[in-house]
């Protein structure tokens, strides 16, 4: 169980490190403007925000990693608090801004958490 509970928070990790690039550093390229459906345009009239989001999401990658080289109790605390930080997140995304986030961001977090609560 608490192999499982790593590899899926080791995999929300890497998504938001995903999430940092494509929004610091993609997001006005051609595989940003396609994973998030903007026009040129759009794209650099956003991208000071996109950043911001990007560097946010950086932050919570660095908690879930971090939460994997302290020990316990701590360690603990840490996963269940960025996976519900990024729960949170992704059900918002997907009621504000599309219902794929939930399936990209939330679903992970949330199957992530559930075994970090049954591992922990």
């Amino acid at each position: 169980m608490n192999i499982l509970a790593t590899i899926l928070v080791v995999i929300v990790a890497l998504e938001h490190v995903y999430f940092l690039v494509l929004e610091m550093f993609l997001w006005t390229k051609p595989q940003g403007m396609k994973t998030f459906r903007n026009t040129p345009e759009k794209a650099e009239m956003t991208k000071v925000l996109a950043a911001n989001q990007g560097l946010y999401n950086g932050f919570l990658a660095a908690g879930l990693f971090y939460s994997l080289f302290v020990s316990n109790p701590i360690a603990f605390h840490f996963k269940v608090f960025f996976l519900a930080c990024v729960i949170a997140a992704g059900l918002y995304g997907g009621v504000t801004f599309s219902k794929r986030i939930i399936w990209v961001q939330a679903v992970p977090a949330i199957l992530g958490l559930v075994f970090v609560l049954l591992a922990g």
